[in-house]
């Protein structure tokens, strides 16, 4: 009896260890691109710790919800397009209502001028 516990123990830690070794170690390609992003953002505003963090959850939305709608209106692009404008209207208002207004001229100024229409950087 003793070596069928044994036995059964031993199989359900194996079963453990290969789930546990086939989650993924780095992040997904959706959490890189939105800690990029985020990066990004903190060092053009310098957010502090918990904006960052809220700031990336954000992000994290935002890029999931492209995703989804390039997914689901992959056949009609003149929806598509409509509906990736709202969502990033959404996500800019988001954006704003989370920076202080020092962080928002700062936001704003650098990302006019990395902008093909904007002044040139200094």
């Amino acid at each position: 009896m003793k070596k069928i516990t044994l036995f059964a123990g031993l199989l359900l830690g194996l079963q453990g260890a290969a789930v546990a070794g086939s989650e993924p170690e780095a992040p997904t390609s959706l959490q890189a691109r939105a800690t990029a992003l985020t990066r990004s953002i903190s060092d053009k505003a310098r957010l502090d710790e918990g904006q960052y963090l809220r700031v990336k959850q954000l992000n994290i939305r935002m890029l999931a919800e492209q995703e989804d709608l390039k997914t689901r209106f992959a056949a009609d692009p003149t929806l598509l397009d409509q509906r990736l404008a709202d969502a990033q209207g959404r996500y800019e208002n988001d954006l704003t209502a989370l920076l202080r207004p020092a962080q928002l001229a700062l936001f704003q100024q650098s990302r006019t001028s990395m902008t093909a229409l904007g002044a040139a950087p200094k």
